[in-house]
Order: C-alpha cells, then structure tokens, then sequence
C-alpha cells in the first residue's frame, strides 16, 4: 500500500462536493539533467486548458498530484533518481485551491478535509528522498504558492506579474503552509506583508523579480528559456557547485513587532469586521518556534471554520462577483451591435475630464481631443495629462516611446467643429447643471458624426432629460466614472428612456477596453452607488442634525469595517457634490431623502476639510461641528447603535425600491456596484448579504434580497 493511498481515498470521496472540478492533471517525465546532474523527475501540472482557465487545486487534482508523488517517491527510495521538479503549463503555475467546489461545502468536517489534504499531500514533496524543486513559471497564486514553498529549492521567471497569496482578500488564510512556511522562510515581516498587507490592499500581486528579492525563490530567470536555466541550475545544487545559503529568521522582539504591524494593518483596513487576517496572524506569531506540524495542524482548523463563515461566503461571493458578473454586464444587447470608435472627444478641461483623457488615449490607443470654455483651462488639462505621461515613464510603467505617443495622443483646440467633427465618442464633465449640459450636447450633436456617441458622466443628474431637445436623442447614453478614475473599476452605464440598443453596446465594449466594470443601469436619479451612499450618508446627517454628537455618528457604523467612516466619505466627496446629489434626490423622493442644514451651512462656509490633522489621530474640526450646531449646544441624541439601526434599515429600504423601480437587474449587480465604485469590502458581499445576514432584510422589505446558500453557508 502506497503511503498516500489513505489521503488520496479520503480526496476521491470528498470530490463529490466539487462536481464541477476542472481536474488538473500530474504529468511525470524524466530527463537527464545538463553537465551529468543525474536522472531528475519533472511533474507539469496542466488542466488541458489554455492560461486562460488557470490551474486550480480541487479534490481529483490534489489525488493526482499524489498519485504521481507516489510514482517518484517509489523511484527515489530504489536510487533511480536524484531530485524531483515541479512545474506548470505555459504562463500558468497554479492559482490554487478549486473556488467554486469551496462554496458548496456546509459541514465544518467537509471543510476540514479539503484542509488537511492539501496538507498531507504538499508536505510529501519536502519528505521525498531526495530534494525536490519549484519551478514558479507562471502565475502563482494561494495553493500555487504553497506547494512550492513545500519543496527544498524554488526558482521564478523575471516574467512572472502575479504571485501572491490572496486568501485573507476572500475571508480564508493561506492553509496549506502558507502561514506557517513563509514566515519561517522570510522572516515574519515579510510574511505579514505578503499575507495580510497585500492582501488587504486590493489583492496587490508581487511580481517575479520582488519574489526573488524577497527571498521566496532562490534563482531568478529570464521568461525565454526560464525551465532550461532552472534546470542548468538544479543540477549545479546537486553537483555541490551552488550552495543555497538562507538567513534564519529574527525569532525575537522583531516576529512580536511584525505581527502587531499585521493587526493595526488589520484595523485599519476592516476594522475587526472580518476575521480572516486576525485569524492568519494568530498562525504567524505562534510559528516563531518552528513547529511546523503544529502550525499546520492550527491552519487546518483555521480555515475549516472560515470555510463555513458567512463572512467567507459573502467574500467569495463578491470574489465571484467581480470576476464572473462584471465580465458579463446584465442586460446588454449583442455586442456585434457596437460601433468602432477611433476618436475620442472630451468635452472639459477640469481634473475629471482630465482623468478620463489620460485613461480613453491610454486603454484605447486613440486621438483623444478636449475642448473647454477658455485656452488657460485647456491649456492647464493637456498639460496635466502630459506630466501623469511622464510620471509613468519615471515609474517604470510606460516606454520613453509609449510615453511619448501617449502625449502626442492627447490635444486640446477651443474649436468644437476641429476637434468633434470627426469623432465616435464624446463624453460630457462639464458643471453638474442641466442647463449646462443640455447646451454641451446640442453644440457637439451639431458637429459630431451622426453615427457619434453621446455619453455623459453626470453623477445624478437625468439623463433623458439631457438627451430630450436633440435630435437623435437615442445615441446618449450616461457614462458615470467615479473618482479617482484610475483606481475605482466601476463605470455605471444607464441607458435613457430613448437611448438604443447600439449605444448602449458601444458604450459597455469602450468601457471593456478601458479594463472598466460596467454595469448597465437605468436612468433613474444618482443610478445607483450615490443613490445607496445619499440614503445612508442622510441618516447619519439626520442624526447629527438632531442633536447626536457628530463624533458618535461618525462611528456608528464601524462595525461594518468600511473602507472609511461616513464623514471620511463627505470631506473624499466634497461637501458641495454631497449637497448637490442631496438635493436631486431630494426633488426626486422628498419623502425619504432631506437636504441637511447642517450640511448646507458647510457648503456655504466653503469649508472643504473636515478633519483636523497633525499629531495623533485626525479628529473632526470644532468649526465644523458648530456648523451642525449652531448655538453650540446639542441635545441628548442618538447612540451608535441607534445611528447604525437607523442607517441600515433605509439601505435595506431603498435597495429595495430601486430593485422594484428596475434599476438594476438583480441585487447582486447593485454589491458589484458598491464593491467596485464605493470600495465597500469583501466580507460584506458589497451589503446586501450582510443585510440578508443580520436580519435587516427582512425586516424592512419582508424578504431576503438574496436566496440561502448565494452568499452564505447552504
């Protein structure tokens, strides 16, 4: 009997939970090794796909890695071969553990098993007979990372762009000697880093170079011939003619510091809201001492109860979200519908229209043309658009030849007929007035192509309204970035009570080429993201016009482990948009959306800082709280939890209406909406399955906005 035969029956068995597991295959050749390195064992990991279905770690493919470990571990003990490399197919490693067989499970039990097999068949690789190489040649992720961190030595192609372990970014910990191995390796800080930090930074990637750097791998390589060079390498460790010399991790004060640097990250980011990094830095602080059987065993249990947490399956939820839903936009028309567009026109000067410049002449590698009301304006735009260019060239992120055609792309002319009268798509960022818009278009529709599209990016404002005096009212189409452009991915597209189906395809394939997430919406006042932040931000407002302190207010909901607190978000917004946005959807529902006085005294102080900040914790502005409270004084007010109650009953509320309004297709577009465009976190789901979660759905709606077992345990 074959030392895995148990852990492999016991995978087969639990392959029943993931039915729809695309199986990875274990491949085993062997070759002779360059300059007499001896008979060596290569196992290519490879699903059959292209790189664009990755590598993934399910039950069946975990039992196959350990039927082949097996084979060479059989072929090591009988001397017939000297080491033993683990590789995958081109551009891909492995991305690790099978995500859509994970949410099936309901029993802690099933859970753990997937836990503990990763394990048992891992750690085989750093028990074999003889050493046993990682070869990272592609994109490494979770599990990917791991099994490598098993084996003795590990090399990475120059050409790898994401490595990382991003489990805590979906409510999970690295649990398969993620936690425990890597800080043994590099060193805790570093660790922290790579597994909370990064994590927690919208699952930022590390790139093959910093793996080296960091001293995950122990050779790097050029991507052309990187598996030749690793094995020329593998044979020099073998031979004795490279000797890989590690560092023993500081196991004192400084593991201490680096797990406490991890928990303040961890506050900072969600705020004690979500498990899942407090839980991972609970199995860095005790792998100081080394125990790896220890550390493995607490993984084990670790990520069996995060498996079964509603806040795991609200994560892999909005995981899905992003990286299913927003590929495929509800409610599009065919995309053969959509037009080409090889000219871009933005109508502004200012920093928003500045932005969407630089990002339409970037993605789309088109001329792109402003236009503004004086030449200082369009001057002072072209020319920030011209220096973001050169930024990017002295980081590293553009060519000195990109970088110059990049400016060259990009002109401004004080002539509308110039600089639209040739173009397939203008888009608006004047003043948020109607009036003002209404002019912009009928000045472009009179020099613009008639096949052009119209966009606007108006944050509240109606866009059939906008499009009602012109003539071809069906090609405008609202275009609604949020700001900053270049980090928040959503773009809201709503389509106009006359706009056509070729508009709208236009518009969803311009917002695909600018690696933009689009989610098509109905014209209805603020779409969606700002109608959601304006009922909840209006609560909070309400309060601290009643009476409530406004520092109580502010952190009332904390609990949630948004990225920031209500008041955070009004100073990041402006007092003056929040009051303008206030007030179209205070003419549009007066009876749930008020325009706070409180805030209209801000707003007409000019006050645009909130915050007072030097020393310490920035803490509000008295001025700014007198503004709320005129005559100084304040009554008894509101507790937090009152504050809170309050302001998650009207999101459940007006999700609610705007579901029943049409807005959106289905609820899960409006999370993708807030995930994407607000920043709110991962463990919420966006918020609906937090609301469904605490009972708040129900109550106020009488129903759940999502089914059992979408974004919680079955």
């Amino acid at each position: 009997m074959t030392a895995s035969t148990p852990t492999a029956a016991k995978l087969r068995e639990a392959a029943e939970r993931f039915p729809d597991e695309v199986v990875t295959q274990v491949h085993v050749r062997h070759l002779d090794l360059p300059h007499g390195g001896g008979r060596f064992a290569l196992l290519t990991l490879d699903n059959g796909y292209d790189h664009k279905k990755p590598t993934t770690f399910g039950p069946r493919s975990l039992a196959n890695l350990s039927d082949a470990l097996d084979q060479v571990e059989a072929e090591a003990a009988a001397g017939e071969i000297v080491g033993v490399g683990l590789t995958g197919k081109p551009y891909i490693f492995a991305v690790g553990a099978d995500l859509k067989g994970i949410g099936t499970l309901r029993e802690r039990e099933e859970a753990l098993v997937i836990a503990r097999g990763g394990h048992d068949v891992f750690r085989r690789l750093a028990g074999l007979p003889v050493p046993s190489f990682a070869y990272y040649n592609g994109a490494a992720m979770g599990g990917g990372v791991e099994v490598g961190l098993h084996c003795t030595y590990r090399t990475v192609s120059s050409g790898v762009t994401a490595f990382g372990l991003p489990e805590v970014f979906i409510g999970l910990v690295p649990g398969w000697g993620g936690c425990t191995l890597l800080p043994n390796l590099i060193g805790a800080d570093r660790a922290v880093g790579v597994i909370v930090e990064n994590a927690l930074n919208q699952n930022r990637m590390l790139k093959g170079p910093q793996v080296y750097e960091l001293g995950i791998a122990d050779a790097l390589f050029e991507p052309a011939d990187f598996l030749a060079q690793s094995l020329v390498w593998t044979s020099a460790v073998l031979r004795g003619e490279i000797e890989v010399v590690r560092q023993d991790p500081d196991r004192g004060e400084a593991w201490d510091r680096a797990v406490a640097r991890g928990r303040a990250i961890a506050d900072e980011k969600v705020h004690g809201a979500a498990p899942a990094a407090y839980r991972a830095l609970d199995i860095i602080g005790q792998a100081r001492n080394g125990d790896l059987r220890a550390g493995f065993a607490a993984e084990d249990d670790v990520l069996a109860d995060l498996i079964v947490s509603d806040e795991q399956r609200s994560a892999l939820y909005a995981f899905n979200l992003v990286q299913r839903r927003a590929k495929r936009p509800a409610g599009a028309p065919d995309a053969s519908l959509a037009r080409p567009v090889n000219k871009v026109g933005v109508v502004g000067a200012g920093l928003m229209a500045s932005q969407l410049a630089l990002l339409f002449a970037r993605r789309l590698k088109v001329p792109v043309v402003m236009t503004d009301v004086s030449e200082e304006r369009l001057a002072k735009g072209v020319a920030w658009v011209h220096e973001q260019a050169d930024m990017l060239l002295l980081k590293g992120r553009l060519s000195q030849d990109a970088a110059s055609r990049l400016k060259a792309s990009v002109t401004g002319t004080l002539d509308t007929a110039a600089a639209f009268g040739d173009a397939d798509f203008v888009i608006e960022a004047v003043f948020e007035e109607m009036d003002v818009k209404q002019k912009v278009f009928a000045e472009v529709e009179a020099v613009a192509p008639e096949h052009a599209l119209l966009a606007t990016n108006t944050s509240s404002l109606s866009v059939t309204r906008m499009a009602s005096q012109l003539k071809h009212p069906e090609r405008v189409v609202g275009f609604h970035f949020f700001n900053p452009v270049a980090v928040l991915p959503l773009v809201e597209v709503a389509r106009a009570e006359q706009t056509d189906d070729a508009a709208v395809a236009t518009a969803l394939a311009v917002a695909k080429k600018l690696r933009k997430t689009a989610v098509l919406v109905k014209d209805a006042p603020a779409f969606v993201v700002n109608r959601v932040l304006t009922r909840f931000m209006g609560e909070v407002l309400r309060a601290i016009d009643e009476g409530t302190d406004p520092a109580v207010a502010d952190r009332a909901l904390a609990p949630l482990g948004l990225p920031m607190s209500p008041v955070e978000l009004l100073e990041l917004v402006g007092p003056a948009v929040a009051h303008h946005v206030a007030g179209t959807l205070h003419a549009a529902f007066p009876e749930r959306f008020g325009v706070s006085p409180g805030l209209t005294r801000l707003v007409e102080s000019g006050k645009t800082s909130l915050f007072l900040r030097g020393e310490g914790e920035p803490r509000l502005d008295p001025a700014v709280e007198a503004l709320f409270a005129p005559e100084g004084e304040r009554g008894e007010g509101l507790t937090e939890e009152e504050v809170r109650r309050r302001a998650l009953e009207a999101i459940a509320e007006e999700i609610g209406l705007m579901l029943r309004e049409g807005v959106v297709a289905e609820a899960q577009d409006i999370d993708l909406c807030l995930i994407t465009g607000a920043g709110w976190p991962f463990h919420l789901g966006g918020i609906t399955p937090y609301l469904d979660r605490a009972g708040i759905s129900e109550r106020v709606t009488g129903s759940r906005f999502l089914p059992r077992g979408v974004a919680s345990v079955p």
